[in-house]
């Protein structure tokens, strides 16, 4: 065999070239493979692009089964639509008590002293008190000629050589809650010129009692909804478990862990839940574009200039979150319940 040609100082044969050891900090030299290591933003990317794939799958899944979805969507948009609309309702109620021309005033009745001069004057005063909206001066004269209009009795006064009504301031306050009515009609009562301070308190006990009545209502409807959702949710996502148990079996068998297998299920119910969340929400909307003809037609009798108003934009992003919490909790429930009981042998 020829010898092999070899350079003069390094001994490598022609034609070959020496690989440089890697020189490491220390000065060691480092020997065979080199170690990399994965950057965080690296990870991160990988990560969210993973998410991103499951969540499109997951979605592209929901539509490969059109009725199924659309079954599963109807019962959860019922199911939030209600007590959203309640809700509604229940607003609307309290806008239009509020709005009402009879809302709870005090009778000022003064004393038979106290001239129609005085009687402006303290009515003026009344307007600088802190819990004081507006007031409203009756004279005698005048509560006589309405008395006699809407009586029925004014010949009876004919008779009379005096007018035995007084004068009467009637004061509006900025606050009607059942607290504090009865503290101003307090403070007015104490007045020199006043005889007596009345206020009809009970319709307005009667309209609070109603209001939290309703409200506890909602509350409870709301509970007994929300977990309508996570029931029908979980039994929709444990079905979707039972017909893909094989697959989950090999996934496991190949070492996938518990969140990989996991996360396209979390994904199931997040669709469903920002769906149903949308659902709802235009049930809640159409139901109120039904009833805006007839309530503005009731209304008008009344000779209000109330209007129907629906979810707004901090209602509805709540009726959203409420949903997509709902539907991904759901899910989470029942993908660790069932998961566990899906082992590879």
């Amino acid at each position: 065999m020829a010898n092999q040609s070899r350079t003069p100082r390094t001994g490598v044969p022609k034609g070959a070239s020496r690989v440089q050891p890697t020189q490491k900090r220390d000065g060691k030299v480092a020997r065979g493979a080199e170690q990399h290591r994965l950057k965080v933003k690296d990870k991160s990317r990988s990560y969210l692009r993973h998410h991103g794939d499951v969540a499109r799958e997951s979605f592209d899944s929901l539509l490969r089964s059109p009725l199924t979805t659309l079954m599963t969507l109807a019962v959860l948009a019922i199911a939030l639509a209600l007590p959203a609309t309640l809700y509604t309702g229940l607003k609307n109620l309290q806008a239009l008590s509020y709005g009402w021309q009879g809302d709870p005033r005090i009778a000022l009745y003064l004393q038979e002293t106290v001239d129609e001069v005085r009687a402006e004057q303290l009515s003026r005063e009344l307007l600088l008190l802190e819990n004081v909206a507006a007031t409203e001066l009756i004279s005698a004269e005048q509560g006589m000629l309405e008395f006699k209009q809407n009586s029925g009795f004014g010949e009876v006064f004919d008779f009379l050589e005096i007018n035995p009504l007084p004068a009467v301031i009637m004061v509006l306050p900025k606050d009607l809650s059942t607290a504090i009515v009865p503290v101003l009609q307090a403070q007015l009562q104490a007045l020199d010129e006043v005889e007596e301070a009345s206020v009809d308190m009970l319709w307005v006990q009667r309209l609070e009692a109603f209001v939290v009545l309703a409200q506890r209502g909602v509350w409870v409807l709301s509970g007994l909804f929300a977990l309508a959702v996570l029931l029908v949710v979980g039994n929709t996502i444990r079905l979707t478990i039972e017909n893909r148990r094989e697959e989950i079996v090999i996934a496991k068998l190949v070492g996938a862990t518990d969140a990989y297998v996991r996360r396209p299920f979390l994904y199931d119910g997040f669709w469903f839940g920002i769906a149903g969340g949308i659902l709802a929400w235009l049930l809640v909307q159409i139901s109120l574009l039904l009833l805006d003809a007839p309530v503005s037609r009731l209304i008008t009798l009344y000779s209000s200039n109330f209007e129907l108003s629906g979810l707004g934009f901090v209602e509805t992003f709540w009726l959203l979150l409420t949903s997509i919490l709902l539907g991904s909790l759901g899910a989470w429930l029942a993908v660790g319940r069932h998961l566990r009981a899906i082992q590879p042998t």
